[in-house]
């Protein structure tokens, strides 16, 4: 019988038919249910909403001169002296109803629902059996992927576990420096603390750098170490905040993790699989965690598939990775991060855009930058085109609730989808994802994606396609000032239609057909909002 660092029981892993190899993997096929839910709702929700200051808050407030650095010594304190696991102790999480929330976004159309089981910060948002720095030990002391899970299957989405702490090795490498100038210049920030430093600062408090109340030293019997994970040496140009993302792929100098470590993340995430359940997983990782340097995220892949079989007869379970070759996007969904593919996808992947920042932005709300409802179904209409689907965070703030102008774009989409999400649901793609200026000037992706607002605007010229059975969806992206839609992929020789409807609006239309498209007369004033359905049927 195995047994972890803590001396509970590692359970074995489920084998067989999948093994952990690429080849093996390559036997996957996407699961039906995934293909026909198109979109879903992501909370990507963690101690880094607390401060209310963006993404990516537990490696930028450690790095000197920055906004996150900046705000964070003025809201908490110099990151000597309250470092993140510090903001993790003040996450309470007391507002928090997942219920109402996922209640609200399976009304807004959802058809699964995604939540952050860790973020690259290292903690876990569940009860690890592998990892003491979890949420209900530290912060909330709250069960929260339970929580999650359990209203998921209330309303009866598909669940999913977002897993991203792979990547804290190399991610919290700022947390191992010290300002370059100033009165704290050459104070090492906490990221180097262990266990011992917390009796130290118990016994000599006036004499403590490294917390913010040295006389509670409120972390004893924890070590930092298995939070941080920088007793490692510095990768090459760790200096360079940019560094990271050439080195997201364990390459280009990154400083390798060690077995240890690969291992206690693979049986944290093997233990979230075993306790929870998850339909989905979610890697913000190359392809798989910790891939090539270690065969963790392999083990994971066959497992959850092989578990997925034995408690269903068939492969219900997906998995997300990002900047996939060939052969990888056999054995997962594709993930694009803020962007869409050009073209119709061979095999069924996904986009995942948020509508602020990751991380709940305080800035966004203030300053009226969310994206708007007719960007997030513009986004959706044309995703699901090209074989796709919509994952979308709504960022929650540190207690767990969203702001009334999130609010409000959740109404907008619950607005649109109760007149037209038949275009949407259960859907394929048809003959060509559309026609209009924004597919002839279409943004190429970057990395992971990242194409997301670059290219054309959509207008009234832009139509996109989804097809059922004999049913053509056609979806107008404006509403056309001459009240006439002009879809110019179906001339006289594609055939005649029988019938043609406005999603949401009481009569057929009239039509007529020439060399030169189908041209269809529209009312006088639109059913809904953003996008407007033909149904066409032959």
């Amino acid at each position: 019988m195995l047994r972890s660092a803590f001396g509970r029981t590692i359970h074995p892993v489920a084998s067989e038919p999948f093994l952990p190899t690429w080849p093996s993997l390559a036997q996957y096929k996407v699961p039906d249910w995934f293909r026909n839910a198109k979109f879903g709702i992501w909370a990507h929700w963690g101690p880094q909403c607390q401060p209310e200051r963006g993404d990516w808050y537990a490696r930028g407030m450690y790095q000197e001169g920055s906004d996150q650095y900046n705000y964070h010594c003025k809201k908490y304190g110099h990151p000597s002296t309250f470092g993140f696991k510090d903001v993790i102790n003040e996450w309470k999480a007391e507002r928090w109803d997942p219920e109402s929330i996922v209640s609200l976004y399976k009304q807004a159309g959802a058809r699964y629902f995604m939540a952050l089981a860790n973020h690259h910060d290292n903690f876990d948002l569940y009860k690890s059996r592998h990892h003491r720095w979890n949420s209900t030990a530290i912060g909330p002391r709250k069960d929260l992927i339970g929580g999650w899970a359990k209203a998921a299957k209330k309303h009866g989405l598909p669940f999913g576990a977002s897993v991203h702490a792979s990547h804290a090795w190399s991610w919290y490498e700022t947390s191992q420096r010290s300002d370059k100038s100033g009165s704290k210049a050459g104070i090492p920030y906490d990221g180097k603390l262990t266990a011992a430093d917390a009796h130290r600062i118990a016994a000599n408090p006036a004499g403590a750098q490294t917390s913010p109340n040295p006389a509670s030293a409120w972390w004893q019997g924890l070590d930092p170490q298995e939070l941080y994970a920088q007793n490692h040496p510095l990768s090459e140009h760790s200096d360079d905040n940019n560094a990271i993302h050439r080195q997201w792929n364990w390459g280009n100098g990154v400083y390798p993790p060690s077995k240890e470590y690969c291992e206690n993340f693979y049986n944290r995430v093997i233990d979230l699989i075993d306790q929870y359940d998850p339909d989905m997983l979610y890697f913000d990782d190359t392809a798989l965690p910790l891939w090539p340097v270690s065969d963790a995220g392999l083990r994971i892949a066959a497992h959850l598939y092989n578990r997925s079989i034995k408690k269903h007869g068939t492969l219900q379970a997906a998995i997300f990775g990002k900047i996939l070759d060939e052969q990888q996007r056999k054995c997962m969904v594709w993930d694009i991060e803020r962007g869409q593919s050009n073209q119709i996808e061979p095999l069924p992947w996904q986009t995942d855009t948020c509508i602020g920042q990751w991380h709940y932005d305080r800035r966004v709300y203030d300053n009226n930058r969310y994206k708007s409802p007719a960007t997030v179904i513009h986004t959706l209409i044309d995703v699901v085109s090209k074989n796709g689907n919509l994952l979308l965070n709504i960022p929650l703030r540190g207690d767990g609730t969203f702001d009334e102008k999130e609010a409000a774009v959740l109404e907008g989409i619950t607005a649109w989808m109760r007149f037209n999400s038949e275009a949407i649901y259960d859907t394929r793609p048809w003959k060509t994802f559309g026609e209009g200026p924004a597919a002839e000037n279409a943004a190429p992706l970057r990395a992971q994606g990242f194409n997301e607002g670059k290219g054309a605007p959509f207008t009234a010229r832009d139509i996109r396609f989804t097809a059922k059975g004999d049913i053509l969806y056609a979806t107008l992206l404006g509403w056309p000032e001459d009240k006439i839609a002009h879809i110019k992929s179906l001339p006289e020789n594609t055939g005649r239609p029988t019938r043609i409807t406005l999603l949401g609006a009481p009569s057929p239309l009239t039509f007529n057909q020439s060399n030169e498209g189908l041209h269809i007369t529209l009312p006088n004033e639109p059913p809904c909002q953003h996008a407007y359905v033909l149904k066409i049927e032959k």
